[in-house]
């Protein structure tokens, strides 16, 4: 059924056909409406044989989400920024038992200092808590994703994160195609746990694991992901054929049957960045994209294969490695070893800065003429920043670092002197 509605709502609903037992979740922006909207559906019956459970905190819900799911129950929680770093402990141990738990990440700047607005810097924090990680391009992919995760999670007993951008997406009204709930339920089967606490058969779960057999613990957890590499199209191929749109899989390219340059990224920013490269090929460039869905596992061998007739790449993310550059890029070239294609990173969209069709058009034309340095960081004012380092080479009371920035933007408190 085709609806008009805000992103939030629109998971909200995806995860109320999945028919959840169990919903834990601290509310914290822009995650707030998912959890808000599925307490009311709970709470009017319209999500039969479910309990919501109010936590005091996101270490809490994930505690919670561990016992219910432990327990043998579907369950669901969100977050986002900081609270998916309150709960990383928990978050390791949820994957370190192997419980299917889906998470949404409604993706925020981690602080210092406080920003509320969209990058991605919160799911990639977690990037090796053994968790998957598919990210979400639009509001209609974020809502397929969902339910594709629930299936994803429970076959191979791993977590999912569905990773969808802060206010971007959360909070943007468009038009989806909501499933009804026989379509879930054909898709979806009722949940079989592979493991399950009861009473009257009492385990342990959590146990210390000495040198002797950790090693292949964590292996275990690492071939498990290996596994998904190959489920995730698969249930994706499944959830096209039902449903009768495309939605999830590991990549997504776009014009790129002969580009000589590729930008890969995820989430949002792809619909910008595919516009800007309808632009270009009208120039006659040859450009394209690869969106990536699936960052963890991360599908080396399909980014191999979709780039392999490349000349450069330019990867876009919206967060950094501080002291390196780029979490998506270093990946990238792992996947082009030996592959004679120069990688550019491009940091964009800290903190929710816009990011602009003629900024794209500038970067990647830069590229194109080799005129990119390696690392680039999109919009970037480095006037401030060298008046700032040039302060503090002057003076040995400059202040906190943010301030000595909005200082120089003249948005800050005045400067002592």
């Amino acid at each position: 059924m085709l609806k008009q509605c805000e992103g939030s709502h629109a998971v909200a609903e995806a995860v109320a056909l999945c028919r959840p037992e169990v919903i834990c979740a601290y509310p914290i922006s822009p995650q707030t409406h998912i959890v808000e909207g599925l307490g009311e559906m709970v709470k009017s019956g319209a999500v039969e044989n479910c309990e919501f459970i109010n936590v005091e905190s996101e270490f809490a819900a994930m505690s919670v989400a561990i016992g219910s799911s432990a327990a043998g129950a579907r369950t669901y929680t969100a977050t986002a920024s900081q609270g998916l770093l309150f709960m990383a402990e928990a978050v390791y141990n949820a994957s370190g038992l192997g419980l299917p738990i889906v998470m949404t990440v409604a993706n925020r700047a981690i602080g210092a200092p406080i920003n509320i607005w969209n990058d991605h810097t919160d799911s990639m924090s977690q990037r090796d808590s053994g968790w998957i990680q598919i990210f979400a391009e639009t509001n209609q992919e974020a809502l397929d994703l969902h339910i594709q995760a629930f299936k994803l999670a429970e076959e191979l007993s791993l977590p999912v994160m569905v990773c969808m951008d802060g206010f971007i997406l959360t909070h943007a009204y468009e038009r989806v195609d909501m499933p009804n709930q026989e379509q879930v339920d054909a898709f979806l089967p009722p949940y079989v746990p592979r493991q399950s606490l009861d009473p009257e058969d009492p385990v342990s779960i959590g146990a210390m694991v000495g040198p002797e057999a950790f090693t292949e613990v964590r292996y275990l957890a690492h071939a498990k992901q290996l596994q998904a590499l190959e489920l995730i199209p698969r249930i994706a191929a499944d959830f096209e054929t039902a449903f009768g749109r495309q939605s999830g899989g590991l990549v997504r390219p776009y014009s790129m049957d002969d580009a000589e340059t590729v930008v890969i990224a995820l989430g949002s920013v792809l619909g910008t960045i595919k516009d800007t490269v309808d632009e270009m090929r009208a120039d006659g460039l040859k450009i394209g994209v690869l969106g990536i869905t699936s960052f963890r596992p991360f599908p080396l061998a399909a980014i191999r294969e979709a780039v392999k007739n490349a000349r450069r790449i330019v990867v876009l993310e919206k967060s950094l490695a501080v002291g390196i550059g780029g979490i998506v890029a270093t990946n990238v070239r792992m996947a082009i070893d030996g592959l004679a294609i120069k990688v550019y990173t491009v940091v964009a969209g800290l903190g929710g800065r816009p990011i602009t069709r003629d900024s794209l058009h500038r970067v990647f034309r830069q590229a194109m003429h080799e005129q990119l340095e390696p690392v680039h960081f999109l919009d970037l004012d480095i006037g401030i920043v060298n008046r700032v380092l040039e302060r503090e080479r002057q003076q040995r009371r400059t202040g906190p670092i943010a301030e000595g920035i909005l200082r120089e933007l003249g948005t800050g408190a005045p400067q002592n002197r």
